[in-house]
């Protein structure tokens, strides 16, 4: 958890100049109309959506997002804490999803 909080800080000012009204986004932006996922394996896969999606809102300058990748690719450190932060959606997803139970 210590690893999310650090990186939540280090994005954290990034964060703060993006600022947009309902009425500005675009129908096509609500790549999430629903947590509700048939199951589990949908709902990893929605949690891998939902943390590629937010990387790539806060860090819009695609040259700087490659130059990351090569990286964090290398360090086995940075890759689990991206696993992390899949790992948090994830668990959002299954508490709504009530554990897919039946």
């Amino acid at each position: 958890m210590k690893a999310y909080y650090s990186i939540f800080l280090m994005t954290l000012p990034l964060l703060m100049p993006i600022q947009l009204s309902a009425n500005e986004m675009a129908a096509d932006d609500n790549y999430v109309p629903s947590l509700m996922t048939d199951t589990p394996y949908e709902g990893r896969q929605l949690a891998i959506k939902l943390v590629r999606k937010t990387i790539g809102t806060i860090q819009t300058d695609a040259g700087a997002k490659h130059r990351v990748r090569a990286k964090y690719a290398e360090d086995p450190a940075l890759l689990m804490d991206a696993a992390e932060l899949v790992a948090i959606e994830f668990k959002t997803i299954a508490i709504a999803n009530d554990y897919w139970r039946k």
